[in-house]
C-alpha cells in the first residue's frame, strides 16, 4: 500500500482533490490531500515557500507515513520537490502534475519570466497575495462551465512570499524517482527545466490530453495514472 500526499497549485486547497482521493483509497491506498498555509481553510496564516515545504513534511512525519508518493500540481511541484528530499527513505516516488519544478536558488517567478511582472504586480496590489484567476482565464483547458465555477468559487488569494522566495535543494532533482505528467492543452512539451530532468533514467514522462487542472477535467484518468505509479 502506498500513501499519497497531494498538493494542489496556486489558489487551491485540499478540496481540489475531492474527485481523486476516493479512487486512490478504493485502490487500497492512503490518500492525504494537503491545504498549504495561507490558503482555503488556512487563510490568514503567514506563509512563505519554506512554510509550504514544512507543511508537506509535517503531514508525512505527523502521520508516520511510509511508501509515500508525493504529488505536486502546478506551483505545488516546487515545495513538493523540496519536501521529497527531506523525508528520506519514507519516499517512494514523486509525481509532478503539469507543474513547476524547484531549482536551487530559483523561485516560481524566476522560472516564469514572461509572467513575473504580472504576478509581482498582483502581489503588490493585493496586500502581499496573488489574486485568483477569473472564469475567462480557464477557457481552452478542457473544463466545462460547472468545473470552472467550482475552481473559481473555491479559489483564495495565494501568499505572495511563496512565489518569490528561492527554493533550497540539497541534491540534484534528477536523482529522485519521478513521474512528470504533461497536460497537452497547456502546451505540447515540458519546459526546458523539466526536459533536462527527463533525461535522467529515474524520470518518466506521461501525457494527458487535457488542460492544466486535470483533477477537475479528468479526475478518473488522473487517478488511474497515479495508481499505476504505485506499481512501479
Amino acid at each position: 500500500m502506498s500513501e499519497y500526499v497531494l498538493v494542489a497549485g496556486t489558489w487551491l486547497g485540499a478540496w481540489a482533490w475531492d474527485a481523486v482521493v476516493p479512487e486512490l483509497r478504493a485502490g487500497g491506498h492512503g490518500a492525504h490531500a494537503v491545504t498549504l498555509s495561507g490558503l482555503a481553510e488556512r487563510q490568514g496564516v503567514a506563509a512563505g515557500q519554506q512554510t509550504h515545504v514544512a507543511d508537506i513534511v509535517d503531514v508525512v512525519e505527523r502521520l508516520d507515513l511510509r511508501d509515500v508518493v508525493l504529488v505536486g500540481h502546478s506551483y505545488g511541484g516546487i515545495p513538493v520537490g523540496q519536501a521529497a528530499e527531506r523525508i528520506g527513505d519514507r519516499l517512494a516516488r514523486v509525481v509532478f502534475v503539469d507543474s513547476n519544478v524547484p531549482t536551487d536558488g530559483g523561485s516560481f517567478v524566476t522560472a516564469w519570466p514572461d509572467g513575473r511582472a504580472m504576478v509581482e504586480g498582483s502581489i503588490a496590489e493585493n496586500g502581499g497575495f496573488w489574486a485568483p484567476l477569473g472564469a475567462a482565464d480557464y477557457a481552452g483547458q478542457g473544463l466545462d462551465d460547472a468545473q470552472i465555477a467550482r475552481i473559481v468559487g473555491g479559489s483564495t488569494p495565494h501568499p505572495g512570499a511563496s512565489l518569490t522566495e528561492p527554493a533550497e535543494l540539497a541534491r540534484p532533482l534528477g536523482e529522485l524517482s519521478a513521474t512528470y505528467i504533461k497536460c497537452l492543452l497547456d502546451g505540447a512539451e515540458p519546459n526546458d527545466d523539466v526536459a533536462a530532468l527527463l533525461k535522467s533514467e529515474r524520470w518518466e514522462l506521461v501525457r494527458m490530453d487535457t488542460g492544466h487542472w486535470p483533477m477537475f477535467s479528468q479526475p478518473h484518468e488522473l487517478a488511474r495514472i497515479l495508481l499505476d505509479v504505485a506499481r512501479k
